[in-house]
C-alpha cells in the first residue's frame, strides 16, 4: 500500500495553499530529508521549521539535533522548494508539518 502524505506550510508566519502535487511532493521530500538523518525512526509525523538560519525538527514528536552541516544543507534545500511557489516571494522563515499515513 502507497503512503498518503499531507503537509501543511506557512512561509513568514502565513499559511500557503498547496495542490495535490505540491503537498505529495513536500511530504515526501521533507520525509526523505528527516529519514537520513541519525535517530530516526519510522516517520509518522514531523515538523521542519526554518527561523533566520536555524532549521529546527521534530519527528514524533521527537526533536532532532542537528550539525551545522545538515542544517544548512536541510535550510538551503527546503529555502530553494519553498520560495520556488507561486505567491511566495521572500522566505524568512517557514513551518512545514507532514502527516505520513
Amino acid at each position: 500500500m502507497a503512503l498518503v502524505y499531507k503537509s501543511k506550510l506557512r512561509v513568514n508566519k502565513t499559511s500557503v495553499e498547496l495542490n495535490a502535487f505540491v503537498d505529495d511532493f513536500l511530504g515526501r521530500t521533507c520525509e526523505g530529508i528527516v529519514s537520513s538523518l541519525r535517530g530516526v525512526d519510522k516517520v509518522q509525523k514531523l515538523t521542519i521549521r526554518k527561523d533566520k538560519d536555524e532549521i529546527k525538527i521534530t519527528v514524533n514528536g521527537k526533536e532532532i539535533p542537528l550539525t551545522p552541516f545538515p542544517n544548512d544543507i536541510i535550510r538551503n534545500t527546503l529555502t530553494a522548494l519553498v520560495s520556488s511557489l507561486k505567491d511566495v516571494e521572500r522566505v524568512d522563515s517557514f513551518d512545514i508539518e507532514v502527516e505520513v499515513k
